[in-house]
């Protein structure tokens, strides 16, 4: 028996059947890979946070309180922030006191209304066809990943907690641009990775329990050169370093003080944020916050009463922390869901008071990175319904990221299939947008 795996642990048997991070995910056998475009990048990394189920634009960044009972219900008031001019939802009065950080997009508009193909919309910059195009983030994954010399100590892109769901955010790039998701809570400590909580187990009992497995595998024994099995010794050493090595105490929140803790909120999304920051300090490319709970069709206000104040204190404490520790700069900030919510509320039951799909218009809010602050860019009409002026495609939005992370939106879009395909279609395709935006970078 090979006596260096000692120190590897499970089985390979057990390695396939709990896809234990796929060497696909971490980068172990490559792709045909492409360079970003000439040009200083101003953005190293971006945090997505990403509010699943779609927000609505009028209780957050888009204030119509002039609209009347049936649209605002009892988010009826606006607030100034300390940006001149602007005035969000007055249910954000932290976020109110950052607004110089960010800019508010409030003519976002793809006109989808279904969950799956407004995600996709969203997330790829691309209408949903016959091929089924990367997200933002495993486009970065390849252009700042491990084929151009990411060497962190967790994969390119990650997700806080939990798998986005309806659309595959890899696409035709494949597993090895898939997000790694977490699992567990930060808000738990110790945090749980892949929902394995280590507490109260050494190291060295892991470590005799994983030379136990290794003596079972017969298998792995009978075939120990086998090329296959050594790709699953491989994701099976990156899987335990994640685990028991130095990335370990990268996803310990015990480390920060609690002050910190206590700025950012005592809560799932609060202490993702945190997560989120010590990823940027790591120098991981691309993070997504999955920010589940607002799908609000039935009770939509009782429901923001509890998310309001808890996206208000996480986001705030994320853009002030990144400003005070200099990776502000470099960091994009990207708050959007799938869509917004309907303007006017429905208060019938069975909604009592909900909120439905609305791609028509709604907005987004983005920061850092190279975007300026305290800027607001487009406008929807008196209740929020349609676009009033400047209409913002997700492709608009998505190649100006691009161009601030040094990633050419019109250059070629390497894959493995070897498509010939560009990382966004032409800006003319959607006659009805006005293009990259850049009255804010």
């Amino acid at each position: 028996m090979d006596t260096n795996r000692e120190a590897r642990g499970i089985s390979r048997r057990s390695a396939l059947k709990h896809g234990l991070l796929s060497a696909a995910m971490l980068g172990t056998h490559g792709i045909a890979s492409g360079q970003p475009s000439p040009g200083t990048a101003k953005a190293k990394s971006v945090i997505q946070i990403w509010m699943w189920g779609g927000p609505s634009h009028l209780d957050t960044f888009d204030p119509k309180p002039g609209a009347g009972h049936d649209y605002c219900g009892a988010l009826d008031t606006a607030i100034a922030t300390n940006a001149d001019g602007v005035q969000i939802n007055g249910a954000l009065p932290m976020l109110a006191k950052q607004a110089d950080k960010y800019s508010i997009i409030r003519s976002m508009t793809h006109g989808i209304n279904a969950h799956e193909t407004a995600s996709y919309a969203s997330q790829t910059g691309r209408e949903p066809g016959r091929l089924v195009f990367p997200s933002v983030g495993a486009v970065v994954s390849m252009f700042k990943g491990v084929d151009q010399g990411y060497k962190g100590v967790v994969p390119p892109y990650i997700v806080l907690t939990q798998p986005q769901g309806r659309f595959s955010e890899a696409g035709f790039l494949g597993q090895k641009h898939k997000p790694f998701a977490t699992g567990g809570d930060p808000n738990r400590d110790p945090f749980a990775v892949e929902g394995i909580i280590f507490e109260g187990l050494t190291d060295e009992r892991q470590r005799r329990r994983r030379k136990l497995l290794h003596m079972l595998d017969t298998l792995g024994v009978a075939m120990p050169l086998n090329s296959s099995f050594q790709r699953f010794d491989e994701c099976e050493d990156n899987a335990y370093d994640l685990m028991f090595g130095s990335a370990r105490r990268l996803f310990d929140l015990r480390e920060e003080k609690k002050a910190t803790r206590e700025r950012y909120g005592r809560n799932t999304f609060g202490q993702s944020c945190l997560m989120a920051r010590r990823l940027v300090e790591e120098g991981v490319p691309y993070i997504t916050i999955n920010y589940n709970g607002w799908d609000t069709h039935k009770r939509h206000f009782e429901i923001m009463n509890r998310k309001l104040p808890e996206m208000d204190q996480g986001m705030s404490a994320l853009l002030e922390d990144l400003d005070q520790r200099g990776l502000l700069d470099s960091t994009i900030v990207w708050w959007i869901g799938e869509f917004g919510r309907s303007p006017k509320v429905q208060w019938k039951a069975p909604w009592n008071g909900g909120r439905g799909h609305h791609g028509a218009c709604f907005s987004s809010v983005v920061a850092g990175g190279g975007f300026k602050g305290g800027h607001v860019v487009g406008a929807s009409d008196a209740r929020g319904e349609d676009v009033n002026d400047r209409p913002v495609s997700p492709r608009d939005l998505i190649g100006t990221m691009y161009g601030l992370l040094g990633i050419d939106p019109d250059g070629p879009l390497p894959n493995p299939a070897g498509l010939e395909v560009p990382v966004l279609p032409a800006v003319g395709k959607n006659k009805n947008t006005g293009g990259r935006l850049t009255e804010i970078v």
